[in-house]
């Protein structure tokens, strides 16, 4: 899980003085998940990962990327 999801989470759960259970609880996910996303667990559910976002109104969705430099990354 990308390091900067992590960070915008973490940040806009203390922002609203969330804890981990009260941000899965209103989140609609298990208790454990919210501490998995927290440390950057790489197989969590987008879905889910959608889930917490949308409390704090936002989602996960696909973002257009340089397709040169993708590209050369893998040179």
């Amino acid at each position: 899980m990308s390091s900067c999801l992590v960070a915008f989470v973490k940040q806009r759960r203390k922002l609203l003085r969330l804890t981990q259970a009260e941000t899965s609880a209103k989140a609609g996910v298990g208790l454990r998940f919210v501490p998995e996303l927290g440390q950057g667990k790489a197989t969590l559910q987008l879905a889910k990962v959608n889930q917490v976002l949308r409390l704090f109104g936002h989602q996960l969705g696909p973002r257009p990327m340089d397709r040169h430099q993708l590209l050369n990354e893998y040179d």
